[in-house]
């Protein structure tokens, strides 16, 4: 069973939905004993970095979480604010993150561009995504690869063989990370028709 992390923010609606198109097992849940349970997660987000590390820690998920991804080595994704709470520190915020990755997350910063005017922040739309050849979530991918995209802040990662996806929006930025079990997207699958559909296909086929 996947089990969609509730912490109180993110499309959780959307993204059993799209769980449910491709007939993935899933619910969506707060309960500890089901994340614990869990043979894979997603945590989900949309919002402030440090709203989200809150709510994690007043509803008593911050331990499970660690738990199941660190020490029984559950398969996790992270999506847009999920993939930058794994992250060690954000700009948008003061709290510490996960920590999951060597990466922290900062903010756009496109003014010294040329044709700055034309990159309005957020970045919001779709975008084509580079990816890795080696990386599990694109494994057997044919094509391109275009998702969307809503957010004002990105990864930027340590260890490079951890990037499996790269987008552009004035300046190159990390659109995938993953590391073993460990993997997130700055993008929305969840709203990425047929390219989101592939890869949730992808990331609840893993046999890790």
């Amino acid at each position: 069973m996947i089990v969609i992390l509730d912490y109180g923010m993110g499309n959780l609606g959307s993204v059993l939905n799209m769980l449910r198109k491709i007939g993935a097992e899933a619910t969506i849940s707060s309960d500890p004993d089901q994340i614990l349970a869990a043979s894979k997660l997603i945590l989900p987000g949309v919002g402030a970095f440090d709203r989200g590390m809150a709510n994690l820690a007043q509803r008593g998920l911050l331990d499970p979480l660690n738990r199941a991804v660190l020490e029984q080595r559950t398969p996790v994704l992270g999506i847009c604010l999920g993939i930058q709470l794994m992250t060690r520190t954000s700009e948008e915020g003061t709290k510490p993150g996960l920590g999951w990755f060597e990466a922290d997350t900062v903010r756009f910063q496109l003014s010294d561009l040329p044709g700055d005017r034309r990159h309005k922040i957020p970045h919001m739309g779709w975008n084509d995504v580079h990816y890795s050849p080696d990386s599990k979530l694109f494994q057997g991918w044919d094509g391109e690869a275009r998702f969307y995209f809503v957010h004002s802040y990105y990864v930027t990662a340590q260890r490079s063989q951890d990037v499996a996806g790269t987008a552009a929006y004035g300046r190159e930025f990390v659109a995938a990370l993953e590391r073993d079990h460990i993997f997130g997207v700055q993008f929305h699958p969840e709203k990425s028709h047929r390219y989101g559909m592939q890869l949730l296909k992808n990331f609840a086929g893993l046999s890790l």
